[in-house]
């Protein structure tokens, strides 16, 4: 029985369900993919590929309204989210459509001195290339994998997640319908033990995850054993450092948008609030009113200030750290109880550092709150967890700014600001939140073949 189905977070009841695919046509679009490859991402031009991304980032446009009401039915995503995740994936396509050239010019080495003849580097494709995605961003984890792979002519097998069947489909008709070659895109309902099986297929010559710890350690375990490229982003327990400040309010907004974002399911979101014992009381007081004042809604609607979270059993999970970490002793202020899959704000505080909760991921809207008497202690709270994914310092001390931003274990550090994502920016993280980036031109310089052309 296949595990592809909508369920409706926000009323629990299952809309529509999906057939998994079989062992001999998961083969054949193996075979589908990889003639995609040779026939056309190998012989196309930049143009014609680019023309192809092009038009996908315009029917995401033309599409916005219908693509979104997919992701509210199958994990919750409130209307505003979702129309904004629509247009930030159409805007990840349009860039490497439009940056295509730049992304795949030929570099040229400057031989030593005394040396004839010139050295470029040749920017190519790997081949057919396997992607697993998430169900918290449905569109935008494809864009940010399909988008520059595309242009640059590897060729994709697509495994979405089990709640986002859909969207899956919705996507394959995009490229579809943007002109990409019969292969060159591939959604598949496979299971993990299929996906397992292909990725030892010798014509597979990547793959990229987006998800859990346990499901990055088993595809890295089955690609490295068969020498396959991979790039990971298993998520991540955010810190928000707060050193100073000239104006708490407009902090604790910042915090609170950072928190919340994607209803508290964002693997980059901040997770972990440290604040400077000075500013403590104050943060506190502000950010815990503000926090237990939101309450999640009817995600179709947008009524609420967040949404359900994605299933019956991420709520359920959620509860279940929460009342350990308490048990624990953390101290815990919530606005109300669970009610299916909507789960209430929530803040922890005074987590002693040897409770779960001091390195967890808490995926949904409950923060945690720590105090430090100094720098030095901000940035060693910061960085007590496996995770290193993202990172947000706020203070007013430039000098500072500089110093700390060096210090913190993380892919990435916004200083002053939230929710600054963008395509041109690399997204990835170190320890145990993966390996490789993506977005921008680091993220197109991942399943490529550098190649060395030297003459004399």
């Amino acid at each position: 029985m296949s595990r592809y189905k909508v369920t409706n977070p926000a009323t629990g009841e299952t809309e529509k369900t999906y057939e998994q695919i079989s062992d001999a046509d998961l083969d054949k679009v193996v075979d589908k993919a990889e003639s995609a490859y040779r026939n056309w991402g190998r012989t196309s031009s930049i143009d014609e590929r680019a023309a192809v991304i092009r038009r996908v980032a315009e029917l995401h446009t033309e599409r916005r309204e219908e693509l979104a009401d997919i992701i509210i039915r199958e994990m919750g995503k409130p209307i505003g989210d979702a129309l904004g995740e629509v247009d930030f994936a159409a805007a990840i396509f349009a860039y490497y459509a439009d940056n295509a050239h730049s992304i795949l010019a030929d570099e040229t080495i400057d031989l030593v001195e005394g040396s004839e003849g010139t050295a470029i580097v040749r920017t190519g494709p790997l081949g057919v290339l396997v992607g697993i995605m998430p169900w918290n961003f449905p569109y935008y984890q494809v864009a940010r994998f399909a988008g520059p792979n595309i242009v640059i002519g590897n060729t994709i097998i697509l495994k979405h997640a089990s709640q986002c069947p859909e969207s899956a489909a919705a996507i394959q008709k995009i490229f579809e319908d943007a002109g990409a070659p019969d292969g060159a895109y591939n959604n598949v309902y496979a299971t993990s033990d299929q996906l397992a099986r292909i990725i030892a297929d010798p014509r597979i010559q990547g793959v990229s995850l987006t998800g859990s710890e346990a499901a990055g350690s088993a595809v890295a375990e089955v690609a490295g054993r068969n020498l396959k490229k991979v790039v990971l982003e298993l998520g991540g327990s955010d810190p928000f450092i707060l050193l100073s400040t000239d104006d708490m309010d407009a902090t604790v907004d910042s915090a609170l948008a950072a928190r919340l974002d994607n209803s508290g399911q964002s693997c980059n979101a901040a997770k972990r609030f440290i604040v400077i014992d000075s500013l403590y009381d104050d943060f506190k007081s502000k950010f815990t009113e503000k926090m237990l004042a939101r309450k999640p809604g009817d995600p179709k609607t947008g009524a609420g200030d967040y949404g359900p979270l994605s299933s019956l059993g991420a709520a359920e999970g959620l509860e279940e750290q929460v009342n350990r970490a308490k048990k624990q002793g953390a101290k815990v202020e919530t606005s109300g109880s669970r009610d299916g899959a909507f789960f209430p704000a929530t803040v922890l505080s005074e987590v002693p550092e040897n409770a779960d909760a001091y390195r967890e991921e808490f995926f949904g809207p409950v923060a945690s709150i720590y105090k430090v008497s100094s720098e030095d202690e901000a940035v060693q709270v910061a960085n007590a967890t496996p995770f290193g994914l993202g990172s947000y310092l706020f203070t007013t001390d430039p000098e500072q700014a500089k110093r700390v931003a060096d210090k913190i274990d993380a892919g990435m550090v916004y200083i002053n600001v939230v929710l600054a994502d963008s395509p041109e920016l690399p997204f990835g993280g170190v320890k145990r939140s993966g390996v490789g980036r993506e977005l921008g031109r680091f993220g197109a310089n991942e399943f490529v073949n550098k190649k060395l052309i030297r003459t004399i």
